[in-house]
């Protein structure tokens, strides 16, 4: 089971490439071979990495959403339609697909962030202004209204 947590700032070269912070690697390398998928987040402008077998638990779900609702049929175009199958070369780093960085705005400056069974990848200003921005109490759902942190 994975266990991402933490955040990292990281750099991305002119060609696309990032090495991943060596804590994290490890993890992707015991758990998956150093294999993961990386896609688009449905509801935010950054990146997902899903481990391989954590992918492979989570793709026949999203395949099974029945097309005939439109959110269904967006949430497939955008995570299955957008799905890089990547692996760690030699040196840890990674090469993100342009049309991937693209669509997360991912420049120089990035951060890395755990969130348990997979890692989100944000340009370093979009994370810093979600930081900032004060959450909706509206959008706060029941199980997070009971949750005492």
């Amino acid at each position: 089971m994975s266990n991402f947590f933490g955040s990292h700032a990281i750099n991305m070269d002119v060609k696309g490439r990032l090495a991943i912070p060596a804590k994290v690697r490890e993890e992707l390398i015991q758990i998956c071979g150093g294999r993961f998928i990386l896609t688009v987040a449905d509801a935010d402008r950054c990146l997902r990495l899903y481990p391989q077998s954590v992918w492979d638990e989570l793709r026949p779900a999203i395949e099974a959403l029945p097309n005939m609702s439109r959110a269904a049929l967006r949430l497939q175009r955008l995570v299955l339609g957008n799905a890089a199958q990547m692996e760690l070369d030699s040196a840890g780093r990674v090469l993100i697909p342009p049309t991937l960085r693209q669509y997360a705005r991912l420049e120089k400056k990035l951060m890395l962030i755990g969130q348990g069974k997979k890692l989100e990848l944000w340009s370093e200003e979009s994370w810093n202004h979600l930081l900032d921005t004060p959450p909706d109490a509206e959008e706060m759902t029941d199980a997070m209204k009971d949750l005492s942190l």
